[in-house]
């Protein structure tokens, strides 16, 4: 679960840089913005239970 995490993290990252280049595909920050509160909202429900989610 942690590697999906770190992939989600990296995506969510790529899918902003590229977003916010290509201005013209302003969909894509959204998408990386979802997907890194998603990877957020993961990583914090692992953190508080103390076990995989």
């Amino acid at each position: 679960m942690n590697l999906l995490l770190v992939i989600l993290v990296v995506v969510a990252v790529l899918l902003l840089i590229i977003g916010g280049i290509t201005e013209a595909v302003s969909f894509l920050l959204w998408v990386g913005l979802v997907l890194l509160i998603v990877a957020a909202i993961a990583f914090l429900l692992r953190l508080v239970t103390g076990r995989r989610v």
